[in-house]
C-alpha cells in the first residue's frame, strides 16, 4: 500500500493524493470542473494555484482537514482550519455531545476514538469491558482500543472469534490507510499483525449473525456476549480535532448479550 512521500512542492502533493485516490489528471480535471491543462501546471510547479484552487481539489480529492492545511502551506498560505485541544472552553459544546452520546448508549458499551483509535472517552460498561482482565501497562491515559483488544495481554484471551475479528480490524486499518495515507496506522496495524492469533486475512463465519456482519464475541462470566458495531463521525467538522474523532457504539446480536449488560 502506497503513502505519501515527504512533499517538496504542493503540485507534489496534489498529484500523491490524485494518484492515493486513484485518479487520472482527466479524471480530477472533470470531477472538480478546471481545466486539465491547468492542473497539469499546477502539479508540474509551472502554474501557483490560489488558495481557493487547492481547497476546491482538496475537496474532491476528499483530503483531510489535517492535510488540507499541509497543502496550504506547502504553496505558501497559511492553514485554514484549526486544531483545538478537545479539553479547551470552545469545545465545551463537543465534549458535551459526546457525553450525551455515549450516555444516551448505556447500558451498551460505546467509545470515542482519534484518528488512531487512541481512546478519548468512554462509557461506563466500555471501561468495565475494557478493563476487565486487561493488563495496566494497556491502559492509561494513551490507551489504544486495538491495541488492547487484540493484545495477548488484552481482551484477545477471551475473543472466540480472534482470527475473523482481528482480520475485520485489520482491513479497517488498512481502508483508514488508503484514505488517510498516515504512516502512524500502517505502523499500528504492523504492530498489531505481530501479535499472537491475529490474522491479516478474512475468515467468514458460520452463523448467522457472521454472515450478515463480523461480530465480536467475548466470553463472559455469564457465558458468550456477542456486539455489532456502528461508527459515527461528526460530518460537517471544521475542526481537526472534531474532524478526527469517530465514536463506535456496539450493540448487542442477541437477546442474551442485552439481558447480560442490562444486569450488569
Amino acid at each position: 500500500m502506497s503513502v505519501l512521500s515527504p512533499p517538496r512542492t504542493v503540485g507534489d502533493l496534489l498529484r500523491q493524493w490524485r494518484h492515493q485516490r486513484r485518479m487520472s489528471q482527466l479524471d480530477l480535471a472533470g470531477e472538480a470542473e478546471v481545466s486539465a491543462r491547468h492542473l497539469s501546471f499546477v502539479e508540474t510547479g509551472r502554474s501557483r494555484p490560489s488558495r481557493e484552487l487547492i481547497l476546491h481539489l482538496a475537496e474532491h480529492l476528499d483530503v483531510p482537514l489535517r492535510d488540507r492545511n499541509t497543502l496550504l502551506m506547502a504553496a505558501g498560505f497559511a492553514p485554514t482550519y484549526p486544531e483545538t485541544p478537545l479539553d479547551a472552553e470552545a469545545m465545551a459544546p463537543v465534549r458535551d455531545a459526546l457525553d450525551k452520546i455515549l450516555g444516551s448508549h448505556l447500558p451498551f458499551p460505546a467509545v470515542v476514538v482519534d484518528r488512531h483509535w487512541n481512546l478519548v472517552s468512554a462509557n461506563e460498561t466500555a471501561l468495565a469491558i475494557l478493563s476487565d482482565g486487561v493488563a495496566p501497562e494497556l491502559l492509561g491515559p494513551h490507551a489504544n482500543t486495538l491495541r488492547v483488544c487484540l493484545h495477548p495481554d488484552g481482551l484477545a484471551p477471551r475473543i472466540v472469534n480472534l482470527a475473523e475479528y482481528s482480520a475485520h480490524l485489520v482491513e479497517r486499518l488498512d481502508r483508514l490507510a488508503a484514505a488517510s495515507a498516515d504512516p502512524e496506522v500502517l505502523s499500528l496495524r504492523d504492530e498489531l499483525l505481530r501479535f499472537p492469533g491475529v490474522s491479516a486475512g478474512h475468515s467468514a463465519g458460520s452463523d448467522t449473525a457472521a454472515r450478515l456482519f463480523v461480530p465480536l464475541v467475548l466470553r463472559g462470566d455469564d457465558g458468550e456476549l456477542t456486539f455489532f458495531s456502528t461508527i459515527a463521525t461528526f460530518g460537517t467538522a471544521h475542526d481537526i480535532t472534531v474532524a478526527e474523532l469517530a465514536i463506535e457504539a456496539f450493540f448487542p446480536a442477541d437477546e442474551r448479550t442485552a439481558a447480560a449488560l442490562r444486569r450488569l
